[in-house]
């Protein structure tokens, strides 16, 4: 159970995250405020978001627990990531901030693909937004579970109240402020998930007497735990690395490279941005890593990791740390739950809206109804993830790696493609799309070689853009003047 000042703590943090999306909600204008902040984020914030965005409780709870179950060897995940980061940051942000701007200034992706290959039978259009509402609305779920998971074990409500609780502020401050509460949100917790993963491990190695004591606390335990290989053949490394294709397709990430002021402001945000994962990733392995020689040496206090090894960072806070510290420690679980969840919805809003309310029902509606339509998305779309969260045993937490995967092969390759290739076309575009869900999806089934299928669809589907689209007539000279006008724009300083 928490104390009091932890309760204080959390119940503060959740408050001042309402109050940003007040704050947002006086900024929010139009629905291209409502859905991309007005294209407005500065480097810091976007590069900031952009992490925050992409790091769910799985940095502060999943990696760090993984870490401290199996040792070192989980650690290639964090290196997959960090390299599809990077790769991501420089070879689509700044291009897809100044393309999406060029075709239409499209809001979203779905609407992107439609502009830029001119598909007329906004076939495009209707597949990328109902594979994004799919996959979503699962990922959404997944989030609600882990928020409703840490309401539940530190203030020891039941399941059914901390489902609501976990979900209720980031509901909240998603609905009232839109893309520019959930950017300036995304930065406060950012910075907070990135104190705790510093400052826990520099704690933990002073409890147990310096970095020696603590390096052969671990190797006494177990040898392997300082493999890097431990349990691991070729296949295994590349799958966990393999994780790191997945950032070219992920929506909520590729929302914030949209919504930077220009093109120019992504080279800082690249270095922000790369520089808070690799210090929190390296935190959350580092937690993990000395928690084996912590609970080592404190066998009396390991009860609750011997149980969950996911609860190694939440055990270390609430043990290392004064009460009103351990809160904000905590907080940043919440945070990071908060972050990722928040974005996901309104993408969910943003393509029930732009790309399917407005694109087929109500193609001249005022930019007040687009926003309260995609206020009440937002809505709508937390209700059905709370619904399907509401039975625990649904293992809703297991479909995530399914559904990165998903994105990561449908669109990612679409998307690269599509700001690097001017001769790509409509048909490429919808060929790689369908190639790479199928793939991920039978592959899935069937594990051959137990290769992660994110790797084999993200190959195929590239593919598959590449043979049809040399296949067919060429791209329209509008279509291939606007690409060279648009990289041309990139490409200045």
């Amino acid at each position: 159970m928490m104390s009091t000042p932890m309760v204080v703590t959390f119940v503060v943090y959740i408050l001042g995250m309402i109050v940003i999306g007040l704050v947002a909600y006086r900024a929010t204008n139009n629905f291209d405020d409502y859905i991309l902040g007005g294209r407005s984020l500065g480097s810091v914030v976007t590069a900031l978001s952009a992490g925050a965005s992409d790091m769910s409780g799985w940095l502060l709870m999943g990696l760090p627990g993984a870490v401290f179950l199996s040792g070192i060897s989980e650690s290639w995940i964090a290196i997959g990531l960090i390299a599809g980061a990077y790769l991501n940051w420089k070879l689509v942000a700044g291009r897809l901030r100044v393309h999406t701007e060029a075709n239409d200034n499209a809001l979203t992706l779905p609407d992107y693909f439609t502009s830029r290959f001119e598909d007329k039978s906004k076939l495009l259009r209707v597949i990328s937004a109902l594979v994004i509402l799919l996959f979503f609305t699962i990922y959404c779920a997944s989030g609600i579970v882990a928020g409703a998971r840490l309401f539940e074990s530190t203030f020891g409500m039941s399941y059914e109240s901390a489902l609501w609780a976990g979900a209720a502020a980031t509901i909240i401050y998603t609905f009232i402020g839109g893309f520019l509460a959930v950017s300036w949100t995304d930065t406060v917790q950012a910075s907070l998930m990135i104190f705790a993963l510093i400052l826990t491990p520099v704690v933990v190695i002073l409890a147990l007497g310096g970095i020696d004591t603590t390096m052969m606390t671990v190797a006494m335990q177990n040898p392997a735990n300082l493999d890097m290989f431990k349990g691991l053949n070729l296949i295994a490394i590349i799958s966990l690395m393999g994780w790191g294709l997945g950032y070219f397709g992920q929506p909520h990430i590729l929302a914030r490279f949209m919504a930077a002021d220009s093109h120019h402001t992504i080279r800082s945000a690249r270095r922000i941005s790369m520089t808070w994962m690799i210090l929190c990733l390296a935190g959350a392995v580092a937690v993990g890593f000395f928690g084996i020689a912590y609970f080592a040496n404190n066998p009396d206090v390991a009860g609750n990791v011997k149980e969950n090894g996911e609860r190694v960072f939440i055990e270390l806070s609430m043990l290392l740390f004064n009460p009103w510290i351990a809160g904000i420690l905590l907080s940043a679980i919440l945070a990071a739950v908060m972050s990722t969840l928040s974005c996901q919805l309104l993408v969910c809003s943003s393509a029930i809206t732009e790309d399917l309310y407005k694109a087929f029902l109500r193609k001249n509606a005022s930019q007040r109804e687009l926003v309260w339509v995609g206020r009440a998305m937002v809505l709508l779309v937390a209700l059905i993830a709370i619904a399907m969260a509401a039975n625990p045993e649904n293992r809703v937490l297991g479909l995530v790696s399914y559904a990165w995967a998903g994105f990561g092969a449908a669109f990612g390759p679409v998307v690269l493609m599509s700001v690097m290739w001017s001769r790509m076309t409509r048909n490429g575009a919808l060929a790689g799309m369908l190639v790479g869900a199928v793939t991920v999806i039978v592959w899935k089934q069937y594990a051959w070689f137990s290769l992660y299928e994110i790797i084999p669809g993200f190959i195929f589907a590239t593919l598959a853009i590449v043979v049809v689209s040399l296949m067919g007539r060429e791209p329209s000279k509008a279509i291939q003047s606007r690409f060279v006008a648009a990289e041309a724009e990139y490409r200045t300083v």
